[in-house]
């Protein structure tokens, strides 16, 4: 989240308050109309603060029309109702909330099986606030695993970690945070992710571990993780070095076990020591909750988990956040019963299915050249036809919200700054009748964008949000 600061006016704003708005005495209502960037002095009518919060509201876009998030924006009103009756319980309190406390135990051993873990029942996981958290944690693990091998050098010798540069910005923080060096594999030509032996080339004594994406954010790809622990294992022959493989399933964890069965990438793979997931995403629950789980209990060591009373017997806890509601592990419990494996292949292949529907019919325009497909995650990304010189990704972008839709554009991270895409993420709720309208007011903005002389946008980095 990014830090806001104070605004500092000479002169103080008041927000205008209608008279309907306010209860027996309007006028007086009015007369105590609260400052913006201050606490009022005197309460006001409740209907009043709700009705003053929600017109400001109002000019937020609308998430359904946002093709920018991953981040769910639709679910059945029963799943509401629970997360509203779970809302004051504090995940942290295992005690008082035994059963809330079970359904997160449930969740992480059906994930455990969901991933292949060697043994579900007794699988290593927590929840977490989201997947940034849980790649912390991951992260965390494996640098405390790395520290305990290496005790005779640590902390004179600098740990690093290897991954492509198209990791989500957590990556980045954790590195900051834990003091822990980058190692990022570049983009290459019309590779837009990690390339396995660039980044076993990449490792040596003070490597605490390998991130694979399963679906980067910036193109909907999957990266090769059987690959990747194949390139390991002839890193580890070669030198004796055993590097552990974290998998970053933000979104793709919960998309692949049900489309793309036969890939590899999990707990099968011996290497794979943890895996992260976003019950928030492609997990189809309102934001925030995530997962992390760890193959084994010796993955995740000891010393870095915390312990609780749970039904008068002891229960290990492991998180960076400490009170947080129930209500996101109750909805993500809810919805694993609701669907099921079945209800899951379905809702994931009607995703996919209107994103490679979509993106077909982007490029039977013309006008653009597709990267993917959206036929990994329901996620692709395309940019102007090489012909195409009268606007780019940003003018589009920028049209296309003219009429409520936020696809984004931005520019792809070395080596191909040279390139900028836009981006549409298909999520469950965004219907391929939705999609069609979509499709219909882009192809009515070309005839007009091929009418300008050039690009309007100058500034690239301020033409619109990236947002992950």
């Amino acid at each position: 989240m990014p830090l806001n600061e104070g605004i500092r006016r000479p002169g103080e704003r008041r927000l205008s308050v209608n008279p309907f708005y306010g209860p027996a005495n309007p006028l007086g209502d009015m007369a105590e109309a609260p400052p913006t960037h201050r606490l009022p002095d005197q309460p006001i009518a409740p209907g009043t603060a709700h009705q003053l919060v929600r017109d400001e509201l109002m000019l937020d876009g609308n998430a359904r029309l946002n093709l920018a998030t991953f981040v769910t924006t639709w679910m059945e009103p029963e799943a509401g109702l629970l997360m509203a009756e779970c809302r004051d319980k504090n995940m942290i309190d295992k005690d008082e909330y035994p059963r809330t406390a079970e359904l997160e135990r449930r969740c992480v051993a059906m994930l455990a099986d969901l991933w292949h873990a060697p043994d579900p029942e007794t699988a290593v996981g927590c929840s977490t606030t989201g997947s940034s958290e849980a790649c912390m944690l991951a992260g965390m693990a494996l640098k405390r695993r790395w520290t305990r091998r290496n005790a005779d050098r640590y902390p004179a010798a600098r740990p690093n970690l290897v991954m492509g540069v198209n990791v989500q910005v957590c990556w980045e923080k954790f590195c900051n945070f834990w003091e822990v060096e980058a190692r990022l594999v570049p983009m290459e030509g019309e590779r837009f992710h990690l390339d396995p032996q660039a980044a076993a080339e990449l490792c040596d004594e003070n490597t605490i571990g390998v991130v694979g994406i399963l679906g980067s954010t910036f193109d909907g790809s999957y990266e090769p993780v059987a690959e990747l622990c194949a390139a390991l294992d002839a890193v580890q022959e070669r030198t004796g070095l055993d590097i552990p493989v974290h998998v970053d399933g933000a979104s793709g964890a919960m998309v692949a076990p049900f489309l793309d069965e036969d890939l590899v990438w999990d707990f099968r793979l011996p290497r794979v020591a943890s895996i992260n997931t976003s019950g928030h995403k492609y997990g189809l629950v309102y934001p925030g909750v995530g997962w992390a789980l760890w193959r084994d209990a010796e993955a995740l060591p000891e010393e870095l988990v915390f312990r609780v009373n749970y039904l008068g017997g002891d229960m290990p806890t492991f998180a960076l956040n400490f009170s947080r509601p129930g209500a996101q592990v109750v909805a993500q419990y809810y919805t694993f019963l609701r669907l099921g494996r079945d209800g899951f292949r379905a809702v994931q292949q009607a995703a996919r299915d209107v994103a490679t529907g979509m993106a077909g019919r982007i490029e039977a325009l013309g006008d653009f050249r597709l990267l993917t497909r959206g036929d990994e995650l329901p996620v692709f990304a395309f940019t102007t036809a090489p012909d195409v010189t009268a606007y780019d990704v940003f003018d589009v972008s920028r049209r296309l919200r003219e009429s409520g839709w936020l696809v984004p554009a931005y520019t792809f991270p070395p080596h191909r700054e040279d390139l900028s895409v836009l981006r549409v993420v298909c999520r469950n709720g965004f219907s391929a009748d939705l999609a069609e309208l979509l499709t219909q007011d882009l192809e009515r903005l070309l005839p007009e964008l091929r009418r300008q002389a050039g690009p309007l946008i100058r500034d690239k980095t301020a033409a619109t949000g990236f947002h992950h």
